[in-house]
């Protein structure tokens, strides 16, 4: 299917355990209006991989802008990047070294990470990769609400284990360009009055989100995976922003 060239393709990337399954259902919202979007696995989080769990931040960073490449995506013709939960890292990585690949960033139930952060810096050397824990451990880390039985039973079943060199990875930032990329923020277990005002007091988590110089922000009410708790919404926030050109 071809598109208009002002259309720009919109790459959906799954936070930790996930690959580009995840997003299934928004893609069938989005191809309802044929809004030109792709999913993608990061490297490591392919099961069929042999060296999955030795891939690091940089090999995802990389092969995010392998898709991108691909896709057509160039500093003439940049491309939506939507990031869930810890695809924030390697698309940080992104934005810092090619903002001009980017024409808007969409952080879902997430954010831009700040400069030398690292996810999990107490995860021993020893641990290879770690599985998805039992959801009441996740429960406590993240919201489940709005998620059904078989979705959870689909989330353990096809869940891969985030590989330890990702999670120790260091994310290093050096571009002040990545601010300046028109960003939204679909806000889903933490409203965005809670997060904007987080980011006025310095939280470390949200101090990114003071420096960004173009920002919208989006209330989707819902637990931490919106791409199943609420699709249909998701798919039109994400069309939305897809569609602005500030």
């Amino acid at each position: 299917m071809t598109h208009p060239a002002s259309t720009p393709t919109i790459l959906l990337i799954a936070g930790h355990w996930l690959g580009a399954w995840a997003w299934d259902e928004v893609l069938e919202h989005l191809a309802a209006d044929d809004s030109p979007a792709v999913a993608m696995t990061l490297p490591g989080l392919d099961r069929d991989d042999p060296e999955r769990a030795a891939k690091t931040l940089d090999d995802q960073a990389a092969a995010v802008r392998d898709v991108l490449t691909r896709h057509g995506v160039s500093a003439d013709r940049p491309a939506v990047i939507v990031a869930h939960s810890g695809a924030n890292a390697p698309v940080g990585l992104v934005l810092d070294r090619n903002p001009e690949l980017v024409q808007r960033v969409v952080w879902v139930d997430s954010g831009p990470v700040a400069p030398g952060s690292v996810f999990a810096p107490d995860l021993p050397q020893e641990v290879a990769d770690l599985p998805l824990p039992s959801f009441d451990v996740l429960g406590q880390q993240a919201s489940l609400e709005g998620l059904s039985a078989e979705a959870l039973e689909r989330f353990r079943s096809r869940a891969v284990p985030e590989p330890g060199p990702v999670l120790r990875g260091i994310v290093e930032l050096t571009n002040a360009a990545r601010h300046r990329v028109p960003t939204t923020l679909v806000c889903c277990s933490i409203p965005s009055a809670q997060v904007r005002e987080l980011a006025r007091a310095g939280h470390p988590v949200f101090a990114e989100v003071a420096a960004i110089e173009h920002l919208d922000v989006v209330d989707l009410p819902t637990g931490h995976w919106p791409m199943w708790s609420r699709p249909g919404d998701l798919a039109e926030a994400i069309r939305s922003a897809a569609s602005r050109t500030d």
